[in-house]
């Protein structure tokens, strides 16, 4: 059987980003958990920047809620383009990266 092909999205957001007063890595993994997306993760960065800022690290006193957040999910195309446009508007401004990708184990099922 031919390896499937899927869509894996990655958005980078900063700890200190919100969305209805409320931290945005979470609202956005909350939405995706109700949309019945495949599969997400938030990643807590110790050390990143976004942009053309510089690097902010968990050692530092002065990091103030400027750390890197990474979501990753991973869904078909057809769900991926449904659940986009709500994300692009929750995360405005920020980064999401949209790549094919092969599921060399398991499906989606």
């Amino acid at each position: 059987m031919p390896d499937a092909m899927a869509v894996e999205v990655t958005i980078y957001l900063n700890e200190s980003d919100q969305w209805h007063h409320r931290p945005l890595h979470i609202q956005i993994l909350n939405y995706l958990h109700t949309e019945n997306v495949y599969a997400a993760i938030v990643l807590h960065a110790v050390a990143g920047f976004l942009g053309r800022q510089r690097v902010k690290a968990s050692h530092l006193v002065d990091a103030g809620g400027q750390l890197p957040v990474i979501i990753v999910f991973i869904d078909t195309d057809e769900h991926v383009n449904r659940v986009l446009p709500t994300l692009k508007e929750m995360a405005a401004h920020r980064l999401i990266v949209r790549e094919q990708v092969v599921l060399e184990q398991g499906n989606l099922d």
